[in-house]
């Protein structure tokens, strides 16, 4: 308790040092904030200690059913969005204001985390007076708690009378299954809207991502003769799929390693005389002996890219070094799209801009755009080629997807009072 109150002490403390450039209106709002905190924190940690791993369903809804609650409060409608049951995924939460003034926005964020039901469970830890620990508490519950509190803030103050604003939480973020149908009703409600702004996790207060990598996968099989491994190299033996796909895996690095954004890993690797996979869970196992020449493998693998054009040239490299076969083997190439790359757009720029200046103006320092390089993929690249929009605006903290994963609540207050004012300002 002693380290709560200094908390909420140094919250109050922190108001006195923004500048002089902030109207009556964002003054009080600003006052709000502080005036909310205790019960924001609250609600941080409700949401923290309920566990909602991707493929908890009940946990997932769980959380969808406390920000139900705490929407409603301030005069949003809410509903529960259900996925086909072959994504085999929770659903979503969504709450809705409409209006006809100012700016309409369109708020992402997801509810659910890395962390399974058989996982170990790391429940709310106040840590110190800047610090606390917990499931998801930066990626991505503290930003959820954030698009709320700025809300109620607002809402408090009415200043979101007649204006258009939609909540989109997705209860599988950190695994999908499939999503095209997972993101349908997502991408269908977001083009009724002028701005997107995402609550993944912010990197300090310098930094706003206006570009996100995209995320891709591939799976290459190659196959060889199978023979005792006296003949190997033999014209009539071959070399074996094993080093098949080692061939491929170095000439792919030998092609492509350096072009900036890009990146593609194998992360698995299975090869033998007799293989098996499952693409579901990602186990495998092979058969084999060093004294039989391979006769199949299978990679799988993630590619990482900014912008379609770096996508499809770099599988088109890819196909083209496939098809290079060492003697007596053969390969194939298979890509499936994961999540779209979010491009760096001269809207996007504008939105930075516009942080920048109110970061200025309430003396939290200049902000820039951030490298794309240094995120991964995100729900707002789904809509990137509908909506202007900006990322990495949610809580701060280190160690996500690890146990341990913080939150610097010694930022989180500031943060929340500069997202406010960013919505008052886009919302007039």
């Amino acid at each position: 308790m002693k380290k709560l109150l200094l908390v909420i002490h140094l919250v109050l403390c922190s108001s006195i040092l923004f500048g002089q450039n902030l109207s009556q209106e964002e003054q009080k709002l600003i006052s709000e904030i502080d005036k909310n905190y205790t019960s924001t924190l609250a609600l941080l940690e409700e949401v923290v200690n309920i566990n909602s791993g991707s493929l908890n369903k009940e946990g997932v809804r769980a959380v969808g059913d406390v920000f139900a609650r705490e929407f409603e409060k301030i005069g949003f409608q809410t509903e529960w969005v259900e996925v086909p049951a072959e994504v085999n995924r929770a659903g979503h939460f969504v709450a809705t204001r409409k209006g006809s003034k100012g700016k309409k926005i369109f708020m992402i964020g997801h509810l659910d985390t890395v962390f399974e039901k058989d996982m170990p469970f790391s429940p709310y830890t106040l840590l110190n007076d800047s610090t606390a620990t917990g499931q998801g508490i930066n990626d991505m519950k503290g930003g959820d708690v954030m698009v709320f509190a700025s809300l109620k803030a607002l809402h408090d103050l009415g200043y979101l009378e007649d204006r258009t604003i939609t909540v989109y939480f997705n209860g599988d973020e950190e695994s999908s299954g499939d999503t095209y149908l997972s993101r349908k009703d997502f991408v269908e409600r977001a083009k009724s809207h002028d701005v997107a702004l995402g609550y993944e996790t912010a990197q300090g207060f310098s930094t706003v991502t206006v570009a996100r990598r995209g995320s891709s996968g591939w799976t290459l099989k190659t196959t060889g003769r199978q023979s005792h491994s006296s003949g190997v190299f033999r014209e009539s033996v071959g070399y074996g799929a094993i080093y098949e796909a080692a061939r491929i895996l170095n000439e792919f690095r030998e092609a492509m390693v350096g072009e900036e954004y890009l990146t593609f890993n194998p992360g698995q690797i299975i090869g033998g005389s007799d293989i098996s996979y499952d693409d579901i869970t990602g186990k495998g196992e092979a058969l084999g002996k060093t004294n039989i020449v391979a006769r199949e493998a299978i990679i799988t693998g993630d590619l990482r890219f900014l912008g379609e054009d770096q996508k499809e040239r770099t599988r088109a490299t890819m196909r083209q070094i496939v098809e290079k076969n060492l003697n007596q083997t053969d390969a194939e190439i298979n890509f499936y799209d994961g999540i779209p790359s979010m491009p760096p757009t001269d809207g996007n720029m504008e939105l930075a801009a516009m942080l920048n200046k109110l970061s200025l103006d309430m003396g939290l320092g200049e902000v820039k755009p951030g490298n794309p390089g240094s995120r991964g993929a995100a729900d707002i690249a789904f809509v990137a080629d509908l909506l202007d929009g900006l990322d990495g605006l949610g809580a701060s903290g280190s160690g996500a997807h690890a146990p341990g994963e913080t939150i610097r609540l010694n930022e989180f207050p500031d943060l929340i009072k500069r997202n406010t004012l960013l919505l008052y300002r886009l919302t007039r």
